[in-house]
């Protein structure tokens, strides 16, 4: 009966774990999609509501929804008083506290910390443009999310049932 439990428990705890990867799987693309949505309105504050970049971040975090909502929030903070640093400084730090809970990966990172260096330093137009550019590099990181999502998910499932059942027949 022990036994019998054991390799439940075994068998349920990689079942668990194939799952939980193929949800990172699913979740990227709609972090990443969170992510362009985030930039749009941000786009749309600089240019249209001649918004200060803290406070357009602010909105933003209002905005979206966990764990974007957070980084956004962690980075408005970062460059309102006291600390008043740059876009790329808060952002950089929201990125090591908050990135972590995302599940996207490090190209997203990098057209994230690009984009950072140009904002708040360069007239509305030219950040519309950086803006428009990591729009379009997050488009192709997001087609290449839903390929991998397409590819992996399933597998990721099934193997974490199969490999509870080998560790199963291996230990008994």
């Amino acid at each position: 009966m022990l036994k019998l439990l054991g390799a439940a428990m075994i068998l349920l705890a990689a079942t668990l774990a194939g799952f939980r990867r193929a949800g990172q799987y699913a979740d990227r693309p709609r972090h990443i999609r969170g992510l362009i949505a985030a930039l749009q309105r941000l786009e749309t504050e600089i240019m249209y509501g001649y918004t200060p970049l803290p406070e357009a971040m602010k909105r933003i975090a209002v905005q979206s929804r966990e764990p974007l909502r957070g980084f956004f929030a962690a980075a408005a903070d970062s460059m309102c008083a006291p600390r008043n640093e740059s876009a790329q400084e808060a952002v950089g730090r929201a990125m090591e506290t908050h990135w972590k809970a995302t599940a996207m990966k490090a190209p997203e990172q990098e057209i994230v910390r690009q984009l950072s260096c140009t904002l708040g330093t360069s007239d509305r137009s030219n950040q519309a443009n950086h803006i428009a550019l990591a729009l379009q590099q997050l488009k192709q990181e997001e087609i290449s999310a839903r390929e991998d999502q397409a590819k992996y998910e399933k597998v990721s499932k099934s193997l974490g049932l199969l490999l509870g059942a080998l560790i199963v027949i291996l230990i008994f």
